[in-house]
């Protein structure tokens, strides 16, 4: 096996940036990545249907215990843009493994707690290091990828990221049921493990490209994602606006937000290139997937604890009855790999979005 230290070059005619692998590597090295986002994606939902169970172990009251899923989605939020600056600091290859490892520390520190604090400080230990996961897998894939392969490499990619929140539930549920809250965090130890000796053993370096860190501008996006994501947490619980605390997340947000967009089109060295912005297909592609995942990782979230306090359903209930959500997404991904390159990309996504219209429509009753 070629080491996976060396710096990996390009042969003479690949596209820049195109990691060439053996077949066998390649291969493994996806299976890998894959794992990874699964793994990481996993954990978004998998304690979604145990917070009952939670709750009574640990002594906390309804409203407490969903920091439980808070502190790990605002820890992820605030971490998310660090990626790009730290990967070209550190590498991508030393940032992916320390993603996992600490991933697999923090999920060993989950399972063992034993207060509501404890659980919530290490959730956002294992946020932080999940939102590099999923940004690196997805890096990576485009790399080991030639650009012709771009778009069939994305569409296994994000099979992953789809199948992640529906396994969770089911997964979450059985675990619960069967042995106790605590193996929901304990079952990414062995998974982790085998996919960090993979990654080890498989991920090529890369050249490092450092710049400095705007460090103004992730502070004022960091404040605002915090306090928007508060917001939404604890709006239902507190009346939304009747709520002084959630006047005051609101304004933040907007502040933060505000003064971020003004330094980021007028500082040197933002955190992110505002060029980026200028180009159509980018920005597009950030409202759709902005739309994706308040359609299909809300209501992936929510329905789990509804059918369990709502409805009365057994938590192992809870978790398959979302599950028939993952054949369908098994299948378009499948055919969306096919058809891309050969069918205009709009008609594909107008297509998902109608159709994932009408479905959460027939939800409705």
């Amino acid at each position: 096996m070629a080491s996976a230290n060396a710096t990996a070059a390009s042969p003479a005619g690949d596209a820049p940036g195109h990691i060439a692998l053996p077949a066998r590597h390649h291969a493994l090295l996806t299976v890998a990545v894959m794992i990874a986002m699964i793994m990481q994606i996993l954990d978004t939902t998998i304690a979604n249907v145990a917070l009952p169970h939670m709750q009574a172990s640990l002594g906390a009251t309804i409203d407490s215990v969903t920091w439980v899923l808070t502190s790990y989605i605002v820890a992820s939020a605030i971490a998310f843009p660090l990626t790009g600056w730290l990967s070209g600091r550190y590498g991508l290859r030393n940032l992916f493994l320390a993603a996992v490892a600490g991933f697999i520390i923090a999920s060993m520190l989950c399972g063992i707690s034993t207060s509501l604090t404890e659980i919530v400080v290490f959730r956002i230990f294992q946020g932080v290091f999940a939102a590099f996961i999923g940004p690196l897998s997805q890096t990576v894939m485009l790399d080991i990828n030639p650009p012709e392969r771009h778009g069939k490499a994305m569409s296994v990619w994000g099979m992953g990221i789809m199948v992640g929140p529906i396994l969770g539930p089911i997964i979450g549920g059985w675990l619960t049921e069967n042995y106790d809250w605590r193996w929901i965090f304990y079952v990414n130890l062995p998974i982790g493990a085998l996919t960090f000796a993979m990654l080890w053993a498989l991920l090529p370096s890369q050249p490092l490209k450092r710049r400095g860190f705007d460090l103004f501008g992730f502070s004022m996006l960091a404040l605002a994602l915090a306090s928007v994501q508060l917001m939404l947490d604890r709006g239902q619980q507190l009346d939304w606006l009747e709520s002084p605390e959630i006047w005051v997340e609101a304004g933040v947000a907007a502040a933060g937000f505000w003064v971020f967009s003004v330094h980021l089109a007028t500082g040197r060295n933002t955190l992110f290139e505002p060029r980026l912005f200028a180009n159509r297909n980018f920005a597009t592609s950030l409202f759709l997937i902005f739309i994706v995942g308040i359609v299909m990782f809300a209501t992936m979230a929510l329905l789990p604890p509804m059918l369990q306090t709502i409805y009365g359903y057994p938590v192992i209930d809870a978790g398959l009855l979302v599950a028939p959500r993952g054949i369908g997404i098994l299948v378009s991904m499948f055919i969306a790999g096919q058809l891309i390159g050969k069918v205009d990309p709009r008609c594909l996504i107008v297509s998902g979005m109608r159709l994932a219209s009408y479905s959460l429509y027939l939800m409705t009753g």
